[in-house]
């Protein structure tokens, strides 16, 4: 069954057709039609094709009019200004369109899959390999995983990457050192608790890390043997590749275990670290080097630009391949790009990445484009950016300490204060403590994920508990909240079910919850195309809002209206459930039945 068309979609098709009409050679208008405070909606567009065809735009405004087809959809439309058209559905055909939608059997409440769906490849979630999660990860993850999430919903074909720090200097100094000190990663957690032992590997594994590399800073013989070892990995020696593969698996468990606890899923297929592109890396220096687009510079292989210099005004090259023969991030980056457009023929790439990465990323697709890997038209790449996560202070997110916040320790707080809410709104006792546990580590999670999708990725934002897990603001917890509500009231209504009832007169709260419901297909369209989530979260906060209005205004049971004007608020209440739960699955967030 296809998408039930959205009234916006109806309505600009209409005025489309309508400007046609009115100036036949002329190429096709875009109405500009836009929701409003005057009306239903308001179109714009009539005032630029006016001074294209050099007319007076309320002449041809009341042209435009006269063409506009109007049916059960246009209750009235009137010129206003300049130029402007005020429009208003009538009541009839909002609501059949809403019946229409919930009666979807395909549950897409008027999205319509792409017509041409392309293949997009989304770099994110990219932890390092004996490396405890931090803070600095959080981001990479929710908006990388939200961005997925919309993406697949409107049909595209996605690709996960989750490009592992797995590679490099540190893996030689590493296992140098466990080598010496073989006893050092010995740990105690039983087997059986998959999530504490991995958790508690990792924390070995990162404090053996950190004494690794001090001694590597500080001990030039040590640093020495570590570099001979980093030889000995390049070159595919057994004992150092064992070593290194029982560090990746140790991290790969810690990193399901965070990703677990993020509601995330993350599949072992979809991680391709760095040493995944090992063998590409020569083959990628020469191609770059035969089309001249990478020249040697003091013994390495370089890409300079025009506009990228230093302080001094000398040029800053890309380094593909140090003066030594060793590789840099560009090199596998580059050689990833190449598998993502020849293997994986992708349309677009999508690196969920830290702004403070930008220049890099900048230079590693310029380069692309010179050798021809990336166009402005077939194959794109694209940087979503984003900023930091600020303490309450407006400052980088630190422990008292001045370390940096394991990111296992936030959300455990964040679940235990949810946790907290959720125990206190239970004033009747109705929830097990299994419930309750249940129900927190939703809250809590869904409160983190929400606080970094509802803002636009590349701003930074601050990181306040209190704050995220409130029951009021624009917060997850509202809308968990919004939604627990409304199937409270589905299973207080008794006998009286959602019905549609399209022949009553709508109240204005009404009309503006549906009008809005109605905008979810532009809304997904515009959080995907864009890779904006924080369009989605805003969309889903102005629904509750709105929701919550209504049902102040117009009494679903308590006191009961009519039969048929019941059904029908019970049915708004529905859709509004339906779209509620679709778009904060869409951002990765459960709505709990019973709050």
């Amino acid at each position: 069954m296809a998408s039930v068309k959205s009234l916006t979609a109806t309505v600009h098709q209409r005025l489309a057709d309508a400007l046609s009409a009115t100036l036949p050679e002329a190429p096709p208008a875009d109405p500009l039609l836009r929701r409003s405070d005057r009306a239903d909606y308001q179109a714009n567009g009539i005032l630029a094709l006016a001074k294209k065809a050099k007319a007076n735009p309320r002449d041809l405004a009341t042209q435009v009019v006269g063409n506009v087809v109007s049916g059960d959809l246009i209750k009235d439309i009137e010129v206003s200004g300049p130029g402007f058209l005020n429009i208003t559905l009538t009541d009839k055909a909002i609501v059949e369109n809403l019946a229409a939608r919930a009666a979807d059997p395909d549950a897409r409440l008027g999205v319509p899959l792409s017509a041409h769906p392309g293949t997009t490849v989304i770099d994110y979630a990219q932890p390092n390999v004996a490396k405890e999660m931090h803070v600095g990860h959080l981001r990479s993850a929710v908006i990388g995983d939200a961005v997925v999430q919309l993406l697949e919903f409107t049909g595209e074909n996605v690709v996960r990457r989750h490009h592992i720090g797995d590679w490099g200097t540190q893996f030689g100094m590493l296992i140098q050192y466990l080598d010496e000190h073989p006893h050092e990663l010995d740990h105690k957690a039983s087997p059986a608790d998959t999530e504490a032992s991995g958790e508690e590997a990792m924390s070995n594994l990162d404090r053996l890390y950190k004494t690794a590399r001090k001694l590597f800073d500080s001990d030039e013989e040590f640093k020495t043997r570590a570099r001979l070892r980093v030889v000995d990995l390049q070159a595919g020696d057994p004992a150092t590749l064992a070593a290194w593969q029982k560090f990746v698996d140790e991290s790969k468990i810690y990193f399901f275990s965070v990703f677990e606890k993020l509601d995330m899923e993350i599949r072992d297929a979809d991680i391709v670290g760095e040493s995944g592109y090992n063998d590409m890396l020569d083959e990628t220096c020469r191609i770059l080097e035969e089309k001249g687009v990478a020249v040697r510079s003091e013994g390495a292989l370089c890409v300079f630009f025009d506009d990228i210099k230093g302080p001094e005004g000398n040029p800053v090259p890309l380094i593909v391949r140090k003066s030594d023969g060793g590789y840099g991030y560009a090199a596998t980056d580059l050689s990833a790009i190449r598998d993502r457009v020849f293997s994986l023929k992708a349309n677009n790439l999508v690196y969920v990445v830290d702004a403070r990465q930008s220049l890099h990323f900048k230079m590693v697709f310029e380069t692309a484009r010179r050798a021809g890997w990336l166009n402005d038209e077939d194959v794109k790449a694209y940087q979503l950016a984003f900023g930091t996560v600020l303490g309450k202070d407006g400052k980088p997110f630190k422990t008292r300490e001045g370390e940096t916040v394991r990111l296992v320790d936030l959300l455990d707080e964040a679940v235990d204060r949810a946790t907290t809410v959720v125990r206190e709104k239970d004033t009747l006792g109705q929830l097990s403590d299994a419930e309750v546990a249940e129900r927190g580590a939703q809250v809590g999670i869904g409160a983190v994920k929400y606080a970094d999708l509802s803002t636009s990725a590349n701003r930074d934002y601050k990181f306040d508990l209190d704050q995220m897990v409130s029951l009021n603001g624009d917060t997850s917890v509202y809308l968990q909240y919004a939604y627990a509500r409304i199937q409270s009231i589905l299973r207080k209504a008794g006998e009286v079910r959602p019905s549609a009832h399209p022949e009553l007169e709508l109240h204005e709260a009404e009309r503006a919850l549906a009008l809005h419901v109605d905008a979810f297909a532009e809304t997904v369209a515009d959080a995907a195309t864009e890779y904006a989530p924080h369009k989605m979260t805003a969309y889903l906060y102005q629904l509750a809002s709105l929701f919550t209005t209504f049902y102040d205004k117009c009494p679903v049971i308590k006191p009961a209206p009519p039969k048929d004007i019941a059904e029908n608020r019970l049915f708004l209440s529905d859709v509004t459930a339906k779209t509620l739960h679709q778009g904060m699955a869409l951002l990765g967030i459960r709505t709990p039945e019973r709050l």
